[in-house]
């Protein structure tokens, strides 16, 4: 009978001590997650290096102010708090996604900035060109000036937007998705076009501006989609940022291009005058039907991720089917 007491005591004992073992090892190997705290999934702040020094990005800022690039914005699919405007002109090709987006002047105003109440500001590293110094700014909210290699690379700035954004796999995304676009496009274009050539001349008013080979589009044109260089726009040069001198008609007589993608507003004068002239008419492109006019010159007078898919649209449109 002791025997038979001691046993069970032992058993039970041994029972309890195999039941802590497997409740504890249950508590440490527990492949369930736990409860995530409020937040664990949001953004965190992010100190990066800008032009002026280190700044600390707010996590999931959701009034953002980026003026002239919010192409790179709206790629993110982030929609400014106010867009960039120069009394009522402003960048049209986005204006599908920013109609309703309030405008702010070019120079940034205070007041027009404190009206719009960011919680985070991008500008440009060149801060001549604003109404208020880099303090102004950062007393109303956080403010990021882009490094100079930011501002002139569209592409640095997908990536730069995405880390303060906290989007950097999809940055990533577009910048590839943007590749195959530009390598689908190129063979094409080399099937359509093969050697010939084309320009890119800009009507505003009555004057003509010849986009040089690496002006804005031109770019896309040249340097990205392959598209051959007349010989007038090799002999040009690389743009001077700084500077842009219209051509004259009679100049225009020397573009030996094949194509022409004339950029001009409905009804600008330009338009009219290269009609009536007979030394324009006289260009391959003129007289082979191979002027190619597109209303809209917004996308093609800038550069950024949305400016160049909707360059390579139009170039396609045109010349590619």
């Amino acid at each position: 009978m002791k025997k038979n007491v001691k046993f069970r005591r032992l058993f039970s004992t041994i029972v309890l001590g195999l039941l802590v073992l497997i409740i504890s090892a249950c508590g440490n190997n527990d492949s369930s997650p736990d409860p995530e705290p409020q937040g664990e999934n949001e953004n965190t702040e992010v100190t990066l290096d800008s032009a002026m020094g280190e700044v600390t990005i707010p996590a999931n800022a959701e009034r953002i102010m980026a003026p002239y690039h919010e192409d790179a914005l709206l790629a993110l699919g982030v929609t400014p708090v106010a867009k960039w405007a120069i009394g009522q002109s402003v960048q049209d090709y986005l204006e599908e996604d920013l109609k309703d987006v309030p405008t702010i002047e070019w120079n940034l105003p205070l007041e027009q900035v404190l009206s719009h109440e960011p919680d985070l500001i991008i500008l440009q590293n060149n801060m001549d060109s604003y109404e208020g110094t880099f303090d102004d700014y950062n007393k109303i909210a956080p403010t990021y000036a882009m490094k100079e290699e930011t501002v002139a690379d569209w592409r640095n700035q997908i990536e730069t937007f995405g880390i303060i954004l906290g989007k950097e796999d999809e940055a990533q995304k577009l910048l590839s998705d943007y590749e195959e676009k530009v390598e689908a496009a190129r063979g094409q274009l080399a099937e359509a076009l093969g050697d010939e050539t084309a320009a890119v001349i800009w009507a505003a008013g009555n004057q003509f501006f010849l986009f040089e080979q690496n002006r804005h589009s031109a770019e896309v044109l040249y340097s990205e989609l392959g598209v051959k260089q007349p010989k007038l726009i090799e002999e040009l040069g690389e743009a001077d940022a700084a500077s842009w001198n219209p051509i004259s008609v009679e100049k225009l007589s020397e573009l030996d291009a094949d194509h022409v993608f004339l950029l001009a507003l409905e009804g600008e004068q330009g338009i009219q005058t290269l009609e009536d002239s007979s030394v324009w008419q006289s260009t391959p492109a003129a007289k082979n039907g191979n002027v190619h006019i597109f209303n809209d010159p917004s996308n093609w007078t800038n550069k950024g991720l949305i400016a160049s898919q909707k360059t390579i649209d139009d170039v396609l449109s045109a010349v590619g089917e």
